[in-house]
């Protein structure tokens, strides 16, 4: 996968010149969507998705969400597709036999303590769900574009900081779907970080927005010490992950940003662990960068675990508590 292009952040000649490439997008998408058959779980499903390409947040979401509905007597189970990882059918994630390659660095890192789902088809993954008798409610992590399977009630997460870019669809911009149709798709919004692009103007009219911030755990930042560190990730937006290490006083000397889902190879951290010990530096990646890591690096990178504090959270639970309820789970 490729990184998140700057020029979708701005309405500039570049992107401009991809208009043609995003209205062919928009056509293709349309046309699926007019095809395609939705189909009912049997479980209510919970999606919790984005309008844009790049890292907004949403596993950080979904970790949330399947926590505090646990704490309140459900039982979750969440179902992604599992990108970056080779199964073909339905498979339930074992965090200690399964690495990032069989099931997607997303999946593992969400399954090492929750019960989680990959599959490329989220009709037939929710069935496998259901069938278990053990689960009350789904998880969707992605898949708000997915016209195959209805969702009972839907979140969208948006990056604060970018927002929704230019407001163009891919390759121009961002955008998997136009914001306008967007809106029509999702009950309520979730902002990660300080809304600088003042996105919840836009959303506040059509459905409750709540803000969510990220923190860093303190414990790791406290065993760093001020010593120095390169930082690398290979994110949908890194910038964020080292912006997060500054604010919470860590000392980088260098960062290093790559692709999103970026299969780390021998070279890769020989490089980084050379260009380390140059620095004096101790190397510190994302938990989901982590868990992409061989086994034999994992010792030797640290890894910065994050929180999701979320602002009146028991409004949007009782919502989701009550669709549950009303699809007589």
């Amino acid at each position: 996968m490729i990184k998140t292009p700057d020029f979708w952040t701005s309405r500039g000649v570049i992107a401009a010149l991809l208009l043609p490439a995003a209205g062919l997008w928009a056509v293709a998408t349309a046309i699926r969507n007019r095809m395609a058959q939705e189909t009912a779980a049997v479980l209510p499903v919970i999606c919790i998705g984005n309008f844009s390409a790049g890292g907004t947040g949403k596993t950080p979401v979904s970790s949330f969400l399947y926590d505090q509905l646990k704490d309140r007597g459900h039982k979750p189970a969440i179902l992604i597709r599992g990108y970056g990882g080779t199964a073909q059918r339905p498979q339930w994630v074992d965090h200690s036999l399964h690495h990032a390659n069989d099931v997607g660095d997303e999946a593992l890192m969400l399954a090492e303590s929750r019960d989680v789902l990959v599959a490329r088809d989220r009709v037939a993954g929710a069935a496998v769900i259901a069938a278990t008798g053990q689960h009350d409610v789904i998880l969707m992590d992605d898949g708000l574009q997915n016209p195959y399977i209805a969702k009972d009630f839907a979140i969208g997460v948006f990056d604060g900081n970018v927002g929704i870019g230019n407001g163009w669809l891919i390759p121009a911009g961002p955008l998997r779907i136009g914001f306008q149709s967007g809106l029509k798709t999702i009950q309520a919004a979730i902002i990660n970080g300080r809304d600088e692009t003042a996105i919840a103007a836009s959303l506040r009219p059509h459905m409750p927005v709540f803000s969510g911030n990220l923190s860093a755990d303190a414990s790791t930042i406290d065993a760093f010490d001020g010593n120095p560190v390169l930082a690398f990730a290979g994110i949908g937006r890194p910038k964020r992950f080292f912006t997060t290490l500054r604010d919470a006083g860590v000392n980088i000397v260098r960062e290093l940003a790559f692709a999103d889902h970026h299969p780390y190879s021998e070279a890769d951290l020989v490089r980084l662990q050379e260009d380390a010990a140059r620095l004096g530096a101790a190397l510190i990646t994302t938990k989901k960068d982590w868990v992409r890591l061989p086994a034999e690096w994992r010792e030797r990178v640290g890894f910065l675990p994050v929180t999701l504090d979320l602002e009146n959270a028991d409004s949007l639970l009782d919502t989701i508590v009550a669709t549950i309820a009303g699809k007589g789970a």
